[in-house]
């Protein structure tokens, strides 16, 4: 990365695209501890930890997009995971599996559900610890436009809770549809940003990412 700078500001959506290899993933890597960095990187104005496990404890949670889940336990047992050892979790659970349409999935095993409702389970099991700061990685991958749609409510919904969302996402619809903001990335440095209807007509982005077909 070379000199990738902007905020994600409480209640907002920030989607980050640009072409594979721009650099997407490195940042959410940076941010997660995951890689070393040499800049300053920022949650409620405390350097960000440098260690995966100090980042629930800051308020930090990431969606993977390889899911993660425990395909051998039930959707309540993966979303009680990263909680389950605080006061009240299984009230925090059954309020997260209700308010993502869940509730009637709780006792089966994730193995046997379609990939988008293990989406949803990922989200839950994310949400469930009241993050100040939501990394979404490629949440809209493999999904139906149904579901997109559905999607982009959801995450709208969260970040009007006051959660700050960061997002990496290849889907165009759906960050136009669900960002405030987009920070557009190409061979490791920032090109463009702004809202979704200045990204449109950017010829900046246009020439390296999104395509004039893509954008009409």
């Amino acid at each position: 990365m070379d000199d990738v700078s902007f905020d994600v500001h409480p209640g907002e959506v920030v989607a980050l695209i640009g072409p594979n290899g721009a650099g997407k993933t490195t940042v959410f890597n940076a941010v997660c501890g995951l890689v070393s960095r040499q800049g300053r990187i920022a949650i409620d104005g405390l350097a960000s930890p440098r260690r995966t496990a100090d980042l629930t404890g800051r308020g930090l949670a990431r969606t993977l997009q390889g899911l993660g889940l425990f395909s051998g336990l039930t959707v309540r047992e993966n979303v009680l995971a990263p909680i389950a050892t605080i006061r009240a979790a299984d009230t925090r659970v059954a309020a997260q599996l209700e308010s993502l349409n869940l509730t009637a999935m709780a006792d089966i095993t994730v193995s046997a559900l379609s990939y988008p409702d293990r989406k949803r389970v990922a989200l839950a099991r994310a949400l469930v610890t009241n993050p100040r700061l939501l990394l979404l990685d490629e949440p809209a991958g493999g999904l139906g436009a149904d579901d997109i749609a559905d999607l982009a409510r959801i995450v709208q919904a969260v970040a009007a809770g006051g959660c700050s969302i960061l997002l990496v996402e290849h889907h165009v619809d759906f960050v136009m549809n669900a960002a405030d903001q987009i920070v557009v990335l190409d061979f490791g440095r920032c090109i463009a940003r702004g809202t979704p209807d200045q990204i449109r007509v950017d010829p900046r982005v246009e020439e390296a990412y999104l395509g004039v077909k893509a954008i009409a």
